[in-house]
């Protein structure tokens, strides 16, 4: 499956603005979330064919927010990749446990970034 839309959520207009024109510039069509909860909604709702994470937001953490996507019948199959300053090994295993196919830290760069949606 040829990834073409990406839904970003993070609570952060910054982190979202810095990775929604790395994303845009190489083509991708970007939509936004703002929490988890949000997240989820627009998941279900426009079907991304990819899902870049943040885990540290206010409600929802994105670690339950990617359960969460990751367990349901209809969003089961839109890959996750959490992206977050948590960069400590348990972090990156308890995220790749929640169904996570990938885990960045912030801030990440451009080529890191699109390499791990390639590799997808």
């Amino acid at each position: 499956m040829a990834i073409k839309t990406v839904l970003v959520v993070d609570d952060s207009p910054t982190d979202t603005h810095v990775i929604s024109e790395m994303l845009q510039k190489h083509g991708y069509s970007v939509i936004t979330a703002s929490s988890g909860e949000e997240g989820i909604e627009t998941a279900r709702a426009q079907r991304p064919d990819l899902v870049i994470m943040d885990v540290v937001m206010p409600g929802m953490s994105g670690f339950e927010a990617t359960r969460a996507i990751a367990k349901d019948s209809e969003t089961g199959g839109i890959p996750v990749i959490i992206c977050t300053t948590k960069d400590q090994e348990t972090d990156k295993a308890w995220g790749l446990r929640q169904g996570a196919k990938d885990y960045v830290v912030k801030p990440v760069t451009e080529a890191e970034l699109i390499k791990k949606i390639g590799a997808l």
